[in-house]
């Protein structure tokens, strides 16, 4: 990989592009209203996706740009767990029938913190609601520090069949950093219990760029992930915002690994884990060759959503809890961020969306190739902008961030097929980015490029 790149636009805050429009482009004009209309529009034969976000921890992890909040009370959990078996029942009400689901994914915050007998519950209100195809996958994080064998044993009897650990880093001088130490034992006795339960579909989170990472500690905590062997990886470069989250200001900025560190530390993970065998997909991810995303990438049909790279195929992803974010045909929505003013909308009988984006033709054109340049690192221009009634040519004219990406040989272009180069794949974010008609380079809302 090449280090000139990654000085000249390894600095640029851009966005990840889990979606197009990006979130920060919704608005109130779409609110409860447009959102309960959008579901009773659905298909038929359309199928869904869910996603649950569990707001809480037991302790703040400083690097987090996740929307959490520390509680001790049970009771706030149990409270706000009774709001989403409702919105549940609001949403399942508004489409008028049992929507089939193929996948369901718990996000937080902490989604074990609740008890398992509630998680049980809140599982049997989705199949209540929903269809749960018996294929389904059904995934939660997990903090390994606070799960116990008493949640696993629901989770097995609900269903669950994935589960993605957080390990971040095992050096203990980045975790004591970060305010979370977590030891490696902690970390392989989870995965154990797990598999004894037959939760065998293990993926593990790491992070680089965090305060004090080097390379030789970003490679030792590959060495031990590797030894614990799970199915895929989720590598992520930290994203420092303070301005927006506060508690990140425990970190000090002095400590932080500069762009070209970043690029060296992602660069060392990326072939020290393709070296172990695991197959590379699209910006951040690395699963084993038979695993069914590294299938998918092969095959052509990765999908991108709020979750990163899915075999997900649902048309309609349903987003429940304080701030989720659904995605439909018509286009986006959001649901209230804060806790008490989600729980409000709920117990006044609405819907809880805040905001969202109702998608034009041209956001459908550009989702679409931006998301084929964030799976396959390509994008057949002439094929897609034909399927949606455009010409090629008129969107390579509007892409002017396309040319100096091109000079510098990040980008080839034959016909009106784009690839990107194997050596630049790290700035399939710049490249993604060319064709964003609502990027604000001024505007600092992303993490950096690398």
């Amino acid at each position: 990989m090449r280090t000139d790149l990654a000085a000249s636009y390894g600095e640029e805050r851009l966005p990840r592009y889990t979606s197009y429009p990006t979130a920060p482009h919704f608005s109130p004009a779409i609110g409860a209203d447009a959102y309960a209309g959008w579901l009773s529009e659905l298909s038929s034969s359309a199928s869904a996706s869910l996603y649950l976000h569990v707001p809480f921890c037991r302790e703040m992890c400083w690097y987090c740009g996740c929307h959490t909040q520390i509680v001790r009370r049970d009771e706030l959990i149990a409270a706000y767990l009774q709001t989403l078996r409702s919105e549940i029942d609001r949403v399942a009400d508004a489409i008028g029938r049992r929507i089939k689901v193929e996948h369901i994914h718990f996000g937080g915050g902490t989604p074990t913190i609740m008890a398992p007998d509630a998680f049980a519950e809140l599982m049997a209100a989705m199949r209540h609601a929903f269809f749960v195809l018996p294929s389904a996958e059904i995934a939660v994080e997990i903090d390994p520090r606070t799960l116990t064998a008493e949640m696993v044993e629901a989770m097995r009897l609900s269903g669950v069949n994935r589960a993605s650990l957080g390990v971040q880093s095992f050096d203990p001088v980045v975790q004591r950093a970060i305010n979370r130490v977590q030891s490696f034992e902690q970390t392989a006795s989870v995965v154990d219990m797990l598999r004894r339960a037959g939760i065998n579909g293990i993926n593990f989170d790491l992070i680089y760029g965090l305060p004090h990472q080097t390379v030789a500690s970003c490679l030792d905590t590959v060495r031990r992930s590797l030894e614990l062997k799970p199915d895929r990886f989720s590598v992520f470069g930290y994203a420092h915002v303070p301005s927006f989250k506060k508690h990140q200001r425990m970190i000090n900025d002095n400590h932080l690994p500069d762009g070209l560190a970043r690029h060296d530390q992602a660069c060392a993970i990326a072939n020290a884990l393709k070296e172990a065998g695991y197959v590379q997909i699209g910006l951040d991810h690395f699963a084993r060759p038979d695993d069914a995303m590294a299938v998918a990438f092969k095959e052509g049909t990765l999908r991108r959503n709020f979750q990163g790279y899915t075999t997900d195929q649902g048309d309609v992803l349903l987003g429940f809890g304080a701030s989720a974010i659904g995605h439909l045909p018509q286009g986006y929505v959001q649901n209230e961020v804060q806790i008490g003013a989600y729980a409000q909308s709920i117990a006044n009988g609405q819907l809880a969306t805040a905001k969202g984006y109702g998608l034009t033709d041209d956001d459908r054109l550009r989702a679409d190739i931006i998301e084929r340049i964030m799976c396959e690192f390509s994008a057949d221009l002439g094929d897609i902008c034909a399927r949606h009634g455009a010409e090629a040519g008129a969107m390579l004219r509007s892409a002017s961030r396309l040319k100096p990406l091109i000079s510098d040989g990040v980008v080839r272009l034959d016909g009106d097929r784009l690839a990107v180069a194997s050596d630049s794949r790290f700035l399939v974010r710049s490249v993604a980015a060319a064709f964003d008609a609502h990027l604000d380079p001024g505007k600092q809302l992303h993490s950096r490029a690398v």
